[in-house]
Formats: structure tokens, C-alpha cells, sequence
């Protein structure tokens, strides 16, 4: 884990692919203000995806990829569902672990990170779907929020086990209907950003990937209140626009209407990760 990883040996440059060298010169490695606007003119840390054209998943994955503080010195585990589609192609450290135990894997390989670099920062990121974070995972996501664990979890919610034919999880909202949940759905969709909060999360926000400057603001602030204060939690929603019926270029559209309904901001900061910020901002860090 260092900004060394990147560089080519001298040896194998001339046959390297020009994508591999933009990569070593053009990326916002050891970048203090590294963010979303040098998604525009740098090398991304994901070359490509092979998710379903216009789908939000993807763009708010490269919101979280280009925001995180220091991605060379960054472990992200994930789980199986659509965004596990995505980790092959990118040039972080990532674990993919068992379905729903993801939690429990990052607690471990924090741990040990601490044990092996005790002077150094190493930050550990969560990136699963609402079925990994809340369904099936739910007692491995609370058990570490318990445990006070110094992760970050960002839950990609699109409320839908999507890449499975469209079965309800406990996210989808009341009466939805997809191919494989036919009769809708019976009770209202789990306030996970609440019961983040409720178990023990110092930093729990509810946002859409609607406006890649709010995502980046969530994630530093998530990530520097992990590295310090305990574990913090961002609920973000990406639709898939597959199972709700939607066209490959609605998909924004549909977040910023539910920027004004049913996803309208939730933000929480304890009184320890306020300080804990407050202080990032002296030191020119947030």
C-alpha cells in the first residue's frame, strides 16, 4: 500500500499500454486536494465498467473513487452484486468477500493494517448493495457499527436485487413491483441510515449520487470521522434503472426527484465527529 505500487518498472515501460502509464503520471495519487473536479481532465482510478449503459451505480462509484482522501493508502472490500462487476477495473487494493459477511472482512484487515503500519493512516471502505448491507448482512454491518469499529460503509442502494432478475430487499419501498416480486411490496423500506445512527455510527447521511460534489463532501467527511472517531455510514442511492422500467439517459432524472421526496438529505454528526471535523478543517485536511 503506498504511491510506490504505481510506478512501471523501467524494464517493461516501452511495452506498456499508454492507459497503464496515464495511470502512473495522470492520477491524483498523494494529492492532498484530490476530488471530483479532476474527474474532468486526470486519469480515473476506474478505466472502464461493465455495468448496464447509463446506470448510476457506475457514476456514483467513480463520485466515491475520485473523493476518497488517500486512495493509495485505501483497502475497499465489497461483496457480490452489481458492484462487484466493477472492482476488476480498478486500480485500488479490493477484497471481495463472501455474500453479506463484508463487515466482518473489513474488520479484520483493518485490524490488522493498524497492527502492521501503526504510524501510518490506512483506510478501510465498505462498498456493498442494499442486499449485502441490510438483508443478508445486517448482523455482520451492525455487529462492526457495535463493535465501534474505525470503517467507513457506503451502502449502494438501489433498493432492488438487481443483477439476480429483480427480487425485493428490505430497502425496496412499500409496494414496489418488480418481474420477481409480483405482488408488491408489503412494508415500508428500512431506515438504514437511522439505524445506523441508532447502532452506535458517529457520521450516518441519506443522499442520492445526484450531485457528485455532495457525495465527495460525504465520503471525506465519512472517511476522516472513521480514521479517528469510530464507524460512519453513507446510504447512497443509485437506481437501477433496469428493474424500475427507465431509459439509460433517466437516470439522473430520477435521483433528483427523489432528492425532493423520498430521499431528501439526511445528515447526523456526533458531538465527537463535529470536533473531529472542525479540527480537519484547521489543518487544511477537509
Amino acid at each position: 500500500m503506498s504511491v510506490e505500487i504505481y510506478k512501471i518498472n523501467p524494464e517493461f515501460r516501452d511495452i506498456m499500454p499508454q492507459e497503464i502509464i496515464d495511470l502512473e503520471e495522470d492520477a491524483t495519487w498523494g494529492q492532498k486536494k484530490r476530488g471530483i473536479n479532476d474527474l474532468t481532465d486526470r486519469k480515473e482510478i476506474m478505466e472502464e465498467h461493465s455495468l448496464c449503459a447509463g446506470c448510476p451505480e457506475a457514476a456514483g462509484l467513480r463520485y466515491v473513487l475520485a473523493s476518497l482522501p488517500t486512495p493509495e493508502e485505501t483497502v475497499i472490500v465489497n461483496s457480490t452484486g452489481c458492484t462487484s462487476l466493477m472492482f476488476p477495473h480498478i486500480a485500488l487494493h479490493t477484497v471481495h468477500s463472501l455474500f453479506g459477511n463484508q463487515n466482518a472482512v473489513a474488520t479484520g484487515i483493518k485490524r490488522s493494517l493498524e497492527w502492521r503500519f501503526p504510524n501510518k493512516t490506512k483506510d478501510v471502505v465498505v462498498l456493498a448493495g442494499d442486499g449485502a448491507t441490510v438483508d443478508i448482512g445486517l448482523d455482520y454491518t451492525l455487529q462492526s457499527f457495535f463493535r465501534q469499529e474505525n470503517i467507513t460503509t457506503i451502502c449502494f442502494d438501489n433498493e432492488v436485487y438487481a443483477n439476480t432478475g429483480g427480487q425485493e430487499s428490505g430497502m425496496t419501498p412499500k409496494g414496489q413491483v418488480f418481474k420477481m416480486a409480483p405482488k408488491g411490496k408489503q412494508f415500508e423500506k428500512v431506515s438504514m441510515w437511522r439505524l445506523a445512527v441508532e447502532s452506535g455510527c458517529h457520521y450516518s447521511v441519506n443522499l442520492t449520487a445526484s450531485a457528485p460534489k455532495a457525495v465527495q463532501k460525504a465520503v471525506r467527511e465519512a472517511i476522516l470521522v472513521a480514521r479517528n472517531v469510530g464507524p460512519t455510514y453513507i446510504n447512497l442511492y443509485t437506481p437501477c434503472i433496469l428493474e424500475i422500467g427507465l431509459d439509460a439517459h433517466e437516470g439522473l432524472r430520477e435521483m433528483k426527484e427523489q432528492d425532493k421526496e423520498r430521499f431528501v438529505s439526511f445528515k447526523f454528526v456526533s458531538e465527537a465527529a463535529e470536533a473531529h471535523l472542525a479540527k480537519c478543517k484547521e489543518e487544511g485536511i477537509l
